[in-house]
């Protein structure tokens, strides 16, 4: 691949943009640091606006073409945020605050996405308006929810909305994607049982909530097994079972909580509703009870087919045709950039980081070598999407 030396140089600057963040990790809403820097970077740029607290602490830089006949705008997002993790790579720009790491790269796409702001709004070769999107709280926390219900949409007349996010295990330089859902739903369950607590020596005056816990979990378990169409993908997971503080005392509660995911949203509340049913049933057979709590998190992050097939076009047009899987297989893991799909059409790709620790890892580090491919990535989107 040859870059447009411009970006190269960017791609330079990028670097140190993305180690400064790296060292200085914000998590969730609280990215005062982050905010900050990027909305000094961008108007530096010269963004023709440049919007601060949105959704608390995002930030949206505006740029407008050269042409400005299409009336036409498109959204480019990145994620800022960092994770509550113990950071041990080793590298000289590695975390300084205890207990917080960029272990997912957003610090690699903040950085990306503000070379490809500087390169634009230097060049201003399209025709139309870009949105640069830069949203807090990704890790669990919503930031694009709360960014659409500030006001994203109707602030700014955004006609399609990208995403991009790093993927360790794809080559750099290599790219990935698929049209329909590509990550899956994320909801949590909380399963409350309650029997009759007593001394572990005379079970028959008990009613043992591990017993009956247990027997649910297990239960669960045949949900995607037995009750989904063998094609239809779906994780039922239980990974906290708390109950009891004593080695003989039968409980009088035990609590089970975990998670459930689907590619589907019929599929998703097909789970909702039969974990309620086996809880609550399984219980009662028991002389048991079960109160269930089925919260939902993040949507199916589902890619519109038409911008999906114009993204990977897009990076093809940077690596070629053979460094672009157009079918990746769906992934359970959640985004919520699943909220912005759901408001305009658009798509989420993958951008190789190489042979790196797995993401949310303590020794991931984003590959800076797949900088250029990301800023050269949002540049041409852009002036394809919006062409003069």
């Amino acid at each position: 691949m040859t870059i447009d030396p411009r970006i190269t140089t960017i791609a330079d600057e990028a670097i140190v943009w993305r180690r400064d963040i790296h060292a200085r990790p914000e998590i969730m809403y609280d990215l005062d640091r982050t905010s900050a820097l990027v909305a000094d970077l961008l108007r530096q740029f010269g963004c023709d606006e440049v919007v601060t607290g949105l959704g608390r602490t995002g930030v949206v830089g505006l740029v407008h073409g050269r042409g400005r006949s299409a009336n036409r705008a498109i959204g480019l997002r990145a994620d800022m945020d960092a994770l509550p993790i113990e950071e041990d790579t080793g590298v000289a720009y590695a975390s300084q605050t205890p207990g917080r790491m960029h272990a997912c790269g957003h610090d690699g796409h903040t950085a990306m996405l503000l070379g490809a702001a500087k390169h634009l709004a230097a060049t201003r070769d399209f025709n139309g308006s870009v949105a640069f999107i830069f949203q807090p709280a990704e890790e669990g926390g919503a930031g694009a929810k709360a960014m659409i219900e500030d006001g994203l949409f109707s602030r700014f007349p955004i006609d399609e909305v990208y995403g991009m996010h790093n993927k360790p295990g794809l080559p750099i330089g290599q790219f990935a994607t698929r049209a329909g859902a590509v990550m899956a739903s994320t909801d949590r369950v909380e399963i409350e049982i309650e029997g009759i607590g007593g001394h572990a020596a005379r079970p028959q005056h008990s009613i043992d909530p591990v017993v009956v816990g247990a027997q649910i979990v297990t239960a669960l378990q045949t949900i995607v097994s037995r009750t989904l169409d063998p094609l239809a993908s779906a994780v039922v997971s239980i990974t906290n079972f708390h109950a009891g503080s004593a080695f003989n005392v039968i409980p009088q509660k035990a609590t089970l909580v975990g998670t459930a995911r689907a590619l589907d949203g019929k599929v998703r509340d097909r789970l909702e509703a039969r974990i309620a049913e086996l809880s609550t049933l399984i219980a009662q057979a028991h002389g048991a009870t079960a109160r269930v709590t089925y919260e939902r998190g993040y949507p199916v992050t589902c890619n519109h087919a038409e911008q999906t097939a114009f993204a990977a076009d897009t990076a093809v047009a940077i690596t070629g045709n053979d460094q672009v899987d157009r079918d990746l297989a769906p992934m359970m893991g959640a985004e919520d950039f699943s909220y912005m799909l759901e408001q305009r059409p658009g798509a989420l790709i993958f951008l190789g980081n190489g042979d790196s620790a797995g993401l949310h890892h303590p020794r991931y580090d984003f590959a800076d070598a797949a900088i250029p491919y990301g800023i050269a990535y949002w540049s041409k989107l852009v002036e394809r999407a919006l062409p003069l």
